[in-house]
């Protein structure tokens, strides 16, 4: 294969998932308007409905409109040699491959950032904001901005750095040290997530006692779940959707709820819903997951390490000189087919884990209250009741919720 070809491969690999992803869209938005099923006809009041189906038609066309620019930018980007352009940017501050790779990322990722800032408050600021939902202010978007940036620069780059110098040093076989670096990295963030990283963007706190407090505590200690505490966050500094999760394990797991979930549910639906997090826990959800994680990654830095020191991949975006920092781009682009199957496989899993979740809450308290929730939840979220079966076969880490009702009451 010559560079020239491989060069039109990447571009073809671009356009045609773009091509499918777009499609998938289409199809979606043409159930927007199919009859909801019997199961669900409670859901939305009829006007409700249709402020659902206007808000899923707005985000469609944000969809497509956004990603067809950005699709247009890169594009643009790979025939005006963009990455020779940076790369050479990069080489004129440093001779050191590190500093290289880093000048060169940090170019690409902060330029991208800037790129889609506009869309992203489009979306917040002008969509959620029509439908109700957003509540974040002008100053919060540009403050999480600048945070998100620093840790990017700090954690991100510190761990390319790492990459890169373990590929100097060992070559081919960079791929294990690097693998066992992110590892130790993924199960740190498994494990102090909520403790390290979220206090950055919110408040988090510990739950009030009173009644939910107390029945929640009760149904802990009736299922054997040692509940170190209960945390709230403040989830409506930035939208009136609502959520709950459990992260980290072993002295360090918590369960935390939103604020927005405590004002929209009443305590029973609430302890439902952490009786379905509960349920992850007990199943091993958490520990698969990571495992599942792991195994990819070291999976994706083999098939890195076979190809990453090929001159063709750097000639293929116009770029003289061999490096780690342009091969990694090329192979990212290559990889993305077996990154879209990797991820169905990892939904198909997701899917499995939230029914044993919710046969989890069902046998252990109360199934048409795990519904209720459900319920609410989507209705609050003007949730789509009616998504195409290959949207939600490729791109749903959730089963419908008319998927998880049937199985409630199954």
């Amino acid at each position: 294969m010559t560079s020239s070809s491989l060069f039109y491969l990447l571009i073809a690999i671009i356009i045609i998932v773009f091509l499918i992803d777009s499609l998938l869209d289409i199809l979606n938005a043409r159930h927007y308007n199919d009859q909801i099923p019997e199961e669900l006809s409670d859901v939305y009041p009829k006007e409700e409905y249709q402020k659902s189906i206007a808000y899923k038609k707005a985000n469609f066309k944000f969809k497509l409109v956004s990603s067809t620019i950005s699709l247009g930018i890169m594009l643009l980007f790979f025939f005006l040699d963009g990455f020779a352009w940076v790369d050479g940017i990069a080489r004129n501050v440093s001779n050191n491959s590190i500093i290289i790779g880093l000048i060169f990322f940090g170019i690409i990722m902060i330029g991208s950032d800037i790129l889609s800032t506009p869309a992203s408050y489009y979306k917040i600021f002008v969509i959620e904001e029509k439908f109700g939902f957003n509540k974040t202010t002008t100053k919060t978007f540009f403050i999480d901005k600048i945070k998100s940036i620093i840790m990017m620069i700090v954690v991100g780059g510190g761990l390319l750095a790492l990459i890169i110098w373990f590929y100097e040093m060992t070559e081919n076989s960079f791929w294990i040290y690097a693998w066992a670096l992110i590892s130790m990295f993924t199960i740190a963030m498994n494990m102090f997530y909520a403790k390290l990283i979220v206090p950055i963007f919110n408040q988090q706190t510990s739950l009030e006692p009173g009644e939910l407090r107390d029945v929640i505590e009760a149904y802990s200690k009736k299922v054997g779940f040692r509940l170190k505490d209960i945390f709230v966050i403040d989830g409506s500094k930035r939208s009136t959707k609502a959520n709950a999760y459990f992260s980290g394990f072993g002295s360090e797991k918590r369960i935390t709820l939103y604020d927005t979930l405590i004002k929209d549910l009443d305590t029973e639906e609430i302890v439902a819903v952490l009786a379905h997090e509960v349920g992850h826990y007990k199943k091993r959800h958490v520990i698969v997951n990571l495992l599942l994680s792991i195994a990819l990654t070291g999976l994706t830095l083999w098939f890195l390490s076979l190809f990453i020191a090929n001159p063709l991949l750097s000639e293929a975006l116009g770029v003289a000189i061999p490096s780690f920092h342009i091969g990694l781009v090329a192979f990212g682009i290559l990889y993305s087919p077996i990154s879209e199957i990797t991820g169905l496989i990892m939904n198909v899993v997701s899917r499995a884990f939230e029914y044993q979740a919710d046969n989890y809450a069902k046998n252990t308290y109360n199934s048409e209250a795990l519904i209720n929730s459900l319920k609410k939840l989507s209705k609050n979220n003007l949730s789509n009741l009616t998504p195409h079966p290959a949207m939600v076969f490729i791109h749903y880490s959730h089963p419908t919720l008319l998927q998880r009702i049937k199985n409630l009451r199954g």
